[in-house]
């Protein structure tokens, strides 16, 4: 049975937070074989010469971006195709652009660099080290979905500036 997306009741349509982190933790799993395949293949393409050796150990300069590629094409195609990514199927919850309907590409793209934002933060690690760097992106993520607990709407930071929203099916 479906959810009538024009329905605007947020009790009745809008996902409660628990059920979008169940299925954003069911997308970790997805994202960390997307990892694994991609650096496999890589590995495979530079003959094991993906990581040098030296004094120190070096990446390839193209290994992370095009990592960071391959997953933020995961959820973009995913949201692009059906509202619903891997994890999302399960819990039975689908996004969809503020009126009910489909999201337009900008929409996706918008809503993948706000919630990919406090990845940033990652960036003061030579300066606060890397467990500090880590749990600042933790607490800003903790920030950004912590808004959908107390929105009428129950949206994240994402789904407010992208116009967005997750909605529950049946």
């Amino acid at each position: 049975m479906a959810c009538d997306v024009t329905n605007t009741d947020s009790a009745n349509v809008n996902c409660p937070l628990w059920r979008r982190l169940l299925a954003l933790l069911y997308d970790l799993l997805a994202v960390l074989a997307i990892v694994m395949v991609v650096g496999y293949a890589c590995q495979r393409m530079t003959g094991g010469h993906l990581i040098t050796t030296d004094a120190h150990a070096h990446i390839a300069w193209w290994y992370q971006p095009l990592q960071a590629l391959v997953v933020s094409a995961y959820f973009v195609v995913s949201w692009m195709r059906g509202g619903q990514t891997l994890g999302m199927r399960p819990w039975r919850i689908r996004l969809t652009a503020r009126d009910g309907g489909p999201l337009r590409l900008s929409q996706a793209l918008l809503r993948l660099a706000v919630a990919a934002l406090p990845l940033l933060l990652l960036g003061l690690t030579p300066w606060i080290g890397p467990r500090a760097a880590a749990w600042a992106v933790v607490a800003a993520w903790t920030a950004w979905f912590g808004l959908a607990a107390i929105d009428p709407l129950r949206r994240a930071v994402q789904d407010v500036i992208a116009r967005t929203e997750i909605r529950k099916l049946g």
